[in-house]
């Protein structure tokens, strides 16, 4: 069974387990998480959530395998055509997309009723295309003019149109692209007074958001902010609750489906997942599920230092990073660590396009794994087709 599975699934072995383990914590989890939802709108029926989220992990999986079959070389040809579609439709997004408690994060395909997030593609599109122009400038990758500019604009910029409607996702992005950055050598100097300036608007909007009475969106980050603030008001009640979820856990337990915290808390099948998973596996289950994406993180790393290219090096890190940093902030949500943001836990929490583009960045990973154990001969061809881009 491991040879057949060793055929078909190249790339780093090791990765392929943390992508699997962590499938199966989500079908556990969100079977168990959306219990009261299926007696709410299902007439009781449980199984239609799982059976809808076990298909949407399905074709997830199947996007990471094909995915981990296209050589690393085409996504730095397809970043830039991603980069120029994610800008319009964040636009599109801001102006005509459907809000959902004041946030304009989605936008609606005519005649089918499907929706999905844009910052979810516009978050992978920058990532490779930050990743992309690291590699291309390395020669003069010190300069202001031909190599900070360059790369910090397309990263204001999108960050810029993510912002309004999703405050947390743009500052992610804008960290893991700054990460990036730093391990891409750009001039630290350039780096720290750019990241001077940005703490100082952000300072101001907090600011703002406290101290004025705007509604909308400014409403929804002041109210976050003071809950936060105040450890004791008792009126943030999705923090509350998955504390409560929290301490039930205790140390081990091992009672699948027993939640009693899903009946109380909001999204426990997306925002709150983590608090869900150790009220029913314990604190070592969160641990497990912790040493996951810190695993994965490691095991980039690792590929990152075999590999002899600097794209694939920046791509697998890069993404790497985005999607252990959107778990931590998961993680650090649930235990009252930073404000409530709405980031799913990547891989586990029940959502749809957040998923799959999550998987589509994996499978990526993957490619650059793959990528490494590649014949001699396939690599100089590859590196004189990258010459040529």
């Amino acid at each position: 069974m491991f040879e057949t599975a060793r055929k078909y699934l190249k790339g780093d072995p090791i990765l392929w387990g943390v992508i699997i383990g962590l499938s199966i914590f989500s079908l556990l989890a969100v079977y168990s998480a959306t219990g009261t939802l299926a007696y709410r709108y299902q007439g009781g029926n449980t199984s239609y959530y799982i059976i809808k989220h076990a298909t949407i992990l399905f074709i997830g999986l199947l996007i990471i395998f094909v995915t981990h079959l296209v050589p690393h070389k085409v996504f730095s040809r397809l970043s830039q055509l991603f980069l120029i579609i994610s800008i319009p439709l964040l636009i599109i997004t801001l102006i005509l997309g459907t809000s959902i408690n004041q946030a304009t994060r989605w936008l609606t395909i005519p005649g089918l009723g499907f929706t999905f997030q844009t910052s979810d593609f516009a978050k992978l599109a920058l990532v490779m295309y930050v990743a992309r122009l690291l590699s291309m400038k390395q020669d003069t990758i010190k300069e202001y003019h031909s190599a900070f500019l360059p790369v910090i604009i397309p990263v204001v910029i999108i960050c810029g149109l993510i912002m309004p409607a999703n405050l947390s996702t743009a500052l992610m992005l804008f960290t893991a692209c700054f990460i990036l950055m730093f391990i891409g050598r750009i001039n630290f100097r350039y780096m720290f007074l750019f990241s001077l300036a940005v703490i100082v608007i952000i300072a101001v909007v907090i600011f703002m958001t406290v101290k004025s009475d705007w509604g909308g969106r400014w409403q929804t980050w002041r109210h976050r902010i003071e809950s936060f603030v105040d450890h004791e008001n008792t009126d943030n009640f999705q923090v509350n609750q998955s504390k409560i979820a929290i301490v039930s856990g205790g140390l081990v337990k091992l009672r699948p489906g027993k939640s009693v915290q899903r009946n109380y808390l909001p999204h426990p099948y997306s925002d709150f997942i983590f608090a869900i998973i150790i009220e029913e596996y314990g604190l070592l289950g969160g641990i497990l599920i912790l040493s996951l994406y810190l695993y994965l993180l490691f095991r980039a790393g690792v590929i990152v230092r075999k590999s002899t290219r600097t794209f694939p090096a920046f791509l697998a890190m890069g993404l790497a990073i985005l999607i252990v940093m959107q778990a931590m902030i998961n993680m650090a949500v649930a235990v009252n660590l930073l404000p409530v943001t709405g980031q799913p836990l990547p891989m586990v929490s029940w959502g749809g396009t957040s998923m799959l583009f999550t998987c589509v960045a994996l499978g990526i990973i993957l490619s650059v794994s793959r990528g490494i154990d590649q014949p001699a001969e396939e690599i100089q061809t590859e590196e004189v087709d990258n010459e040529n881009d």
